[in-house]
């Protein structure tokens, strides 16, 4: 465990060199000491600290790399904090989408969806963008983000709610008023709440128990998308995710406490739901973002994609249907006129996953020095900080979860990217440690 580096070596690391850490004396060890250092370093970075960080790199599709840093739950001393182990759960956000797309293309593969149908025929109601009524939603332009979908009303309801009663009284705010469906690009979170309905309906199974029989169960993976069902050795292992800001006012304090945001569990256990009909509004188990699994999972989950779908003997997912998910579906015109890119962090898409060209100056870049072409998907939320981002051609792969930071993201931008500096610091540092093909590990 290395919650704490200090003494010379981690103050000496702070200056050191990409080139120095990709081939330190000795190779091997050596190596993995400077990588602990280097990323211990940032999570203890005094003015932007990290309150957790778990990540794991793969290399010519073995891991190369796995560390845990800081707390999963920060008591009011030292001695009553936890550590983060290699079984602590994250809630991921958004790259959640990607694991649900996971599931999803093996129901695809079994016959039981189709990437081209109306959605409306699934879900049992018109569902139709009222400035486009002639123009179906599909679930490929779900799941590439061009389905004219909009967050403006809201994508997450009690079990109260169904979603058919949802679009009935949303209005306008549900859509885009300019743009048809499978044409514009807008980050949307609202497609995955109907896909997870989707998934629901043609199967019968609910959201959460359904991804534990399509992914988590065949992978060996603990974790899962509602926390009430998780034993309660897994509850305790879940991560708390923390800011060092207050959560009615937004402003952040670097040199103040961290507040938890999210997945408090030591305080408030995690609630059942009651009354759920299944097929009526899976937002509740948030197919979104509501995944908590750790980075070794994340890992498995890796490992499988870049061995054509197989785990242990298991055929999970066909080669053609990882071809397919990974394919490219959407790309931003060079005038930009195709979609919101917020930023330049958005340039091209697949199903379920965002595809990260190596090309300097760009704003979706993932290393320092613009090295690392991949596919993946990125996530945001309660302070938590994710990505999975794999490299098919070279079988190379990163985890990142970080479990809380505690100083404001505005005014800690990326220097190449999109991204904050301190998940450009991780991936950078665990690139070129763990996974640079320069590298000797023994």
């Amino acid at each position: 465990m290395h919650n704490k580096m200090t003494g010379l070596l981690g103050l000496l690391l702070l200056g050191t060199t990409w080139s120095a850490l990709a081939a330190p004396p000795g190779g091997g060890k050596d190596q993995q000491r400077a990588l602990d250092a280097t990323l211990s370093a940032i999570v203890d970075d005094a003015a932007h600290p990290l309150a957790s960080l778990s990540v794991l790199a793969i290399r010519h599709g073995k891991v190369s790399y796995e560390q845990q840093f800081g707390y999963r739950h920060i008591g009011a001393t030292p001695a009553d904090s936890l550590p983060v182990t290699p079984a602590t759960l994250f809630r991921i956000a958004s790259v959640s989408k990607m694991m649900t797309t996971l599931g999803l293309m093996r129901l695809v593969e079994q016959g039981k969806l189709s990437l081209d149908q109306d959605v409306g025929i699934y879900l049992g109601f018109s569902l139709r963008n009222p400035h486009f009524p002639q123009q179906p939603l599909t679930l490929r332009s779900l799941l590439s983000h061009t389905s004219s979908l909009r967050d403006a009303g809201g994508y997450s309801w009690g079990p109260e709610r169904s979603l058919r009663d949802v679009f009935t009284a949303g209005g306008d705010s549900m859509w885009d008023k300019q743009t048809a469906p499978g044409r514009y690009f807008t980050y949307a979170n609202l497609n995955w709440g109907v896909i997870g309905t989707v998934m629901e309906k043609v199967t019968g199974e609910r959201f959460d128990l359904l991804m534990r029989r399509l992914l988590l169960d065949p992978l060996d993976v603990r974790g899962g998308y509602h926390p009430a069902a998780f034993s309660t050795e897994d509850v305790a292992n879940t991560a708390t995710l923390y800011r060092k800001r207050t959560l009615d006012t937004e402003t952040w304090q670097p040199q103040g406490p961290w507040i938890a945001q999210a997945d408090d569990f030591y305080q408030r256990p995690p609630v059942g739901i009651a009354n759920y009909v299944i097929g009526s509004n899976a937002t509740v188990f948030s197919p979104t973002g509501g995944l908590r699994i750790s980075a070794a999972g994340l890992g498995k989950v890796m490992q499988m994609l870049l061995d054509g779908g197989r785990y242990q003997h298991q055929q999970l997912l066909q080669p053609a249907s990882i071809a397919l998910m990974f394919g490219r579906q959407w790309q931003l015109a060079p005038d930009g006129g195709n979609g919101d890119s917020e930023r330049g962090l958005y340039r091209a898409w697949g199903l379920g996953n965002q595809q990260f060209d190596a090309v300097a100056g760009q704003g979706n870049g993932l290393v320092e020095g613009a090295s690392f072409t991949a596919v993946g998907h990125l996530g945001d939320a309660y302070g938590l900080v994710s990505a999975f981002v794999l490299d098919f051609k070279n079988r190379n792969g990163m985890a990142m979860l970080v479990g809380g930071t505690g100083s404001d993201p505005e005014q800690y931008p990326g220097t190449y990217s999109a991204m904050g500096r301190s998940e450009e610091r991780i991936l950078t540092a665990l690139y070129r440690g763990a996974m640079d093909n320069n590298l000797s590990l023994h």
